[in-house]
C-alpha cells in the first residue's frame, strides 16, 4: 500500500464519497445505523457514535437520531448498554442475541428499561465526543431540537456511572468486566485475565458469526466460551457492579483515554448550554493525572493495562495503549515517546505499516487477519489520527488520513484490513469504516474542527 501526502484528486475523493454515503445509507434502519446487514444487525454502542460523526457531514439529524436512538435505551444506572436488539431481528441471526441478555428481568434492578431489549455490559465511551460534533456541524439545527439539552444530563450520568460504579482500585479510573467492553475483543491483552476463566463448551451455544465471515478472521471457540462464561454470570448478578466479583477487572487505557476526550467535550457542550464547564475540565485532568500515574510505562514508550485482579501490568503492546494520544493535555514528554513508538518497529505506522495495526508487530500473538490480534481497524485510525493532530504531528496525521482514505476505498470499506498487506478482512460495507471515510473527506475539504478543538482545550 502507498502513501502520499496529497491524497487522492478531487474526482476520487466525490467518488469516494459517494460510496461511502450509499453504505450508510444501505445499513440505516429508519431509526439507527447497523454497523453490517449480516454480520451484525443491530445497533451497537460506539459504532453508532462514529457513525453518527460521519452522517453529520450528511444530515446533522440523521446524526442527532443515531445518538438519540442509543441513549434512549440507556439504564437506570448510567450505563450506555454495547448493544440495543431490535426486534424485527430473528432471535438465531446474532449470539449472544436478547434472549441471553435478558435485561428487562435480569437488569431490572439496575435499571434496565422495559421497553426494549439491550445487552448488559458496555463499550468505550467516545459518545459525548460525538455528540459535540455533531451539534458542531448544524448548531441552529441542533438547538431548534433541543439536542444538546435532552442528551447532555444522560452523557454526564454516563460518566458518572463509570466513575462511580466502575472504578475498583480507588485509582480513578473506570474497568471493564468483559473484553468486548474494550471494543477490541480478542486483543492478546485479555489472554492472561482470561485464563482464570473456565470456559462453557462449545457445543452450549452456536454462533452466528461464523456464518457471514471466515472463521480464521474470528476470535476462536475457546475465546467464544470464555466470553459466554463472563456474561452469563454478570447476569446471574443482575449486572450490578457493586457486590460482584468480578474475575475479569481490566483498566484499559485507550477505554479511559476516550472517556477523558470526552470529559473534555462535556465542558464544550455545558459552556454553549450555559453551565459551568469547570466540573468537567477539572474531572478531564484528574483522570488524565490517574491514567499517566497508574498507566503510563517508560520502558515500553506506552500505556500498557493492569490486570485489577491480579495487580499487575499487562506487558502486551496493544493499540489501546496509542489511543492516549487523543488526550488533550497529555505531557509532551508521554506525547513524543508514544510518537516514537507508534513509528518503531512495535507498529510501524508509515513504514512496515500505513494503518495502525491494533497489535504488536513483533509479539509473539500477532496475527495479520484475526480481528484484534494484529488487523488495523479504520476507527481507531481515525482517533490516532486526531491525536496526532493535537499533539503537533501534523506531517503523520496527513499521511494516515490518507492511507485511510487509500484503504477504505481500496477494501471495499471493509471492517478492518491486514495491516502488511492491506487486504480487506471481516465483512465489507461497514457502517464506522463508511463514516470515518466521509469525516476525514470533509475535513481534507475544510479542515476546521481540528482548529475549533485547539481552542476548546486552550
Amino acid at each position: 500500500m502507498t502513501t502520499t501526502l496529497t491524497g487522492p484528486s478531487a474526482q476520487a475523493r466525490a467518488a469516494l464519497r459517494r460510496d461511502a454515503t450509499r453504505v450508510l445509507l444501505a445499513n440505516w434502519t429508519g431509526m439507527s445505523t447497523v454497523p453490517s446487514r449480516t454480520l451484525y444487525p443491530h445497533q451497537w454502542s460506539w459504532d453508532s457514535a462514529f457513525i453518527a460523526i460521519g452522517l453529520r457531514h450528511l444530515s446533522p439529524r440523521r446524526a442527532q437520531r443515531e445518538l438519540e436512538a442509543l441513549l434512549g435505551a440507556q439504564w437506570g444506572d448510567g450505563r450506555i448498554p454495547h448493544i440495543v436488539f431490535n426486534p424485527a431481528v430473528r432471535l438465531d441471526a446474532y449470539f449472544p442475541g436478547p434472549d441471553f441478555w435478558q435485561s428487562t428481568t435480569a437488569g431490572r434492578a439496575a435499571g434496565a428499561p422495559p421497553g426494549v431489549e439491550t445487552s448488559g455490559i458496555v463499550q468505550p465511551p467516545v459518545h459525548a465526543l460525538a455528540a459535540a460534533l455533531v451539534h458542531r456541524s448544524d448548531p441552529e439545527s441542533s438547538r431548534r431540537r433541543g439536542f444538546l439539552k435532552w442528551i447532555y444530563p444522560r452523557l454526564v450520568a454516563w460518566h458518572a456511572y463509570l466513575l462511580r460504579d466502575r472504578d475498583f482500585t480507588g485509582h480513578g479510573l473506570a474497568s471493564i468486566v468483559h473484553p468486548w467492553e474494550s471494543g477490541m475483543d480478542n486483543s492478546p491483552c485479555w489472554d492472561g485475565p482470561l485464563q482464570r476463566i473456565v470456559p462453557v463448551p462449545a457445543a452450549s451455544f452456536r454462533r452466528a458469526d461464523l456464518a457471514h465471515s471466515d472463521p480464521a478472521d474470528r476470535p476462536t471457540d475457546l475465546d467464544y466460551g470464555r466470553y459466554v462464561r463472563l456474561a452469563a454470570d454478570y447476569r446471574g448478578h443482575g449486572y450490578r457492579d457493586a457486590g460482584t466479583s468480578h474475575p475479569f477487572a481490566v483498566e484499559d487505557p485507550g477505554f479511559n483515554a476516550l472517556l477523558i476526550a470526552s470529559e473534555h467535550a462535556l465542558a464544550g457542550i455545558a459552556r454553549v448550554l450555559g453551565r459551568d464547564p469547570r466540573p468537567h475540565r477539572e474531572r478531564a485532568e484528574a483522570l488524565t493525572d490517574s491514567l499517566v500515574r497508574h498507566l503510563w510505562q517508560p520502558h515500553a514508550g506506552m500505556f500498557l493495562c493492569r490486570d485489577v485482579r491480579a495487580d499487575r501490568v499487562i506487558e502486551e503492546m496493544s493499540v489501546t495503549g496509542l489511543l492516549p494520544l487523543v488526550v488533550p493535555s497529555l505531557p509532551g514528554r508521554i506525547a513524543s515517546a508514544m510518537l516514537r513508538t507508534a513509528r518503531g518497529d512495535h507498529f510501524g505506522l508509515g513504514s512496515t505499516s500505513a494503518l495502525v495495526p491494533s497489535y504488536d508487530l513483533l509479539g509473539s500473538a500477532f496475527d495479520a487477519s484475526r480481528y484484534w490480534c494484529g488487523p488495523a481497524w479504520f476507527n481507531i485510525n481515525w482517533i490516532i489520527e486526531r491525536g496526532l493532530r493535537l499533539h503537533g504531528a501534523e506531517t503523520e496525521a496527513s499521511a494516515l488520513r490518507h492511507a485511510v482514505l487509500d484503504a477504505a476505498g481500496a477494501s471495499r470499506f471493509a471492517e478492518y484490513i491486514d495491516p502488511l498487506t492491506g487486504r480487506g478482512r471481516g465483512a465489507t460495507h461497514f457502517s464506522w469504516t463508511a463514516a470515518v471515510t466521509i469525516d476525514f473527506l470533509a475535513r481534507h475539504d475544510h479542515g476546521r474542527d481540528h482548529e475549533h478543538d485547539r481552542r476548546e482545550y486552550r
